[in-house]
């Protein structure tokens, strides 16, 4: 049962994130979540604004002694990635989270959990609530719709926040400590058509389904090497294309433009002579996926079905040139980082390929902490879908945050690591997009540092938070903010 997470230690911080799992909080619906830490913080009888975008910001005068402290900003992102397995019946807008213990983890069964980053700001509610802790002026900012757009980041206003000092709640591995981020742009390619193509006699109708997969974070599990879903139904459709005489009546991949693709579906035709080579071209393509991504995808599976012959057909030109385009993008890691190891700077995830009657629709986000290089990439990307006669509208692009290894409050937590754990902590860039970037640009002066518990496969119903990361978190935070 979920209840039983609030029995782990810290105890505080445990409650307030079993409370966010009980709370529908997809990207774009933030009402209730916004309502109930607004709530929180007025019970509480602290300061408590929200902003005209909807973020909600609350502060927790000093403790006697600690005014002349500087302020500390607690920063974390309220909504959350909405991703299910298909077989799933869950509601995103109406269902609770059934979030359980696995061991030395906290995971949910078969959905995204919403540690990414509810654990965060259970952090920092813990805090604003700790009456025996001892601080400075603490703020803490809880931002409304990060994962799609960043929109809180960017309706924050100059003058809101009062400190100066903030540490972002939302990376994911404990012991790094993350001094800059990558930028992104969000790419969106449309192919618009006539659906008045009719059906050749003599075809069946065959759906294909390619599931299993892993998918992920697109930033932070880019560098995995997993399988992109689209990018796989595409190569076999090419092959099928031009071999077997199929024809391509829908497609349906993926549906959030910041995770990696983890099914694919495809309704076509074929001539009904070539439907058994069809199946044992499946079979084999399926072997040969799993032979490829063996010890990266463990259950990769695709398949075909009879159906129903479809009304219409994707026109042979557009269809055609959306199989090239896609064969063609740029998936997964692009660049890497020279100065920071292992660490990608520039990436693309071709996250979205749809059709609609009349309209196919795909969607693509480009990450690079070098703004030059996302550019570049986001230009090489335009080029392929131009040709292959498609509109292509760029959106929602923001800069990275730029390193600064020269931070006070990077030097102050480096110490304190020290000091708790008697050992140095990693200084990282991240290649997700953290809101940091975006709030240097309002506030250019402030001095920014993101730390997290262990969190794996984020943006998947994989995602899990590793249980004595968090509390290690917590006795970080609390001993930063005891001894700043």
């Amino acid at each position: 049962m979920s209840a039983e997470i609030k029995n782990l230690c810290p105890g505080h911080v445990w409650d307030y994130f079993y409370e966010f799992t009980q709370i529908p909080r997809p990207t774009g619906h933030m009402d209730a979540v916004t309502r109930f830490v607004a709530d929180f913080g007025k019970t509480l009888g602290l300061e408590t604004l929200q902003d005209e975008v909807g973020n909600v910001l609350i502060r927790k005068p000093a403790s006697p002694g600690k005014e002349a402290c500087p302020t500390i900003i607690l920063q974390a992102h309220l909504d959350m990635v909405p991703q299910k397995n298909s077989a799933v019946n869950h509601n995103f807008l109406t269902d609770p989270i059934d979030a359980y213990i696995d061991g030395d983890w906290v995971t949910a069964r078969d959905t995204t959990l919403g540690a990414d980053n509810a654990i965060g700001a259970a952090l920092a509610m813990a805090v604003l609530s700790d009456s025996a802790l001892t601080h400075g002026p603490v703020e803490a900012l809880f931002t409304v719709n990060e994962e799609v757009g960043m929109d809180g980041a960017f309706g924050l206003k100059p003058g809101f926040l009062k400190g100066r000092i903030l540490i972002n709640c939302d990376s994911e591995e404990e012991g790094q400590l993350f001094v800059g981020c990558a930028g992104g742009s969000d790419m969106n390619i449309s192919f618009q058509y006539k659906d008045d193509v009719c059906i050749p006699e003599g075809d069946v109708a065959v759906k294909l389904s390619l599931t299993g997969l892993k998918g992920g974070h697109s930033g932070v599990d880019i560098h995995l090497g997993r399988a992109n879903a689209n990018k796989l139904m595409f190569r076999f459709l090419k092959v099928a294309v031009a071999d077997y005489g199929v024809r391509l009546s829908a497609i349906g991949g993926g549906d959030m433009r910041n995770a990696i693709p983890r099914e694919a579906f495809a309704l076509i035709t074929l001539p009904k002579d070539n439907a058994d080579i069809l199946w044992e071209m499946v079979s084999d393509y399926r072997e040969l996926y799993r032979t490829e991504y063996a010890g990266i995808e463990t259950g990769i599976q695709f398949t075909a079905e009879k159906a129903e012959l479809p009304d219409t057909l994707i026109p042979e030109e557009i269809q055609d040139d959306l199989i090239n385009a896609v064969e063609g993008c740029q998936n997964g890691v692009i660049h890497m980082l020279h100065d920071f190891p292992d660490t990608v700077e520039t990436s693309s995830n071709l996250a979205v390929v749809s059709s609609s009657p009349g309209l196919i629709e795909a969607k693509i986000l480009v990450r690079s902490s070098s703004e030059s290089r996302k550019l570049s990439a986001c230009s090489s990307l335009e080029s392929i879908f131009s040709l292959a006669g498609a509109k292509v509208e760029f959106g929602n692009s923001y800069n990275g945050w730029q390193p600064n290894i020269d931070s006070p409050i990077l030097q102050h937590m480096q110490q304190s690591y020290r000091k708790l754990y008697g050992k140095e902590p990693a200084v990282k860039v991240m290649h997700a997009g953290l809101e940091c970037g975006i709030i240097q640009g309002i506030y250019p002066d402030m001095d920014m540092i993101s730390i997290g518990p262990d969190l794996q496969f984020p943006h998947s119903p994989d995602e899990r938070v590793h249980i004595a990361s968090v509390e290690k978190v917590w006795n970080f935070i609390t001993h930063t903010l005891i001894n700043l």
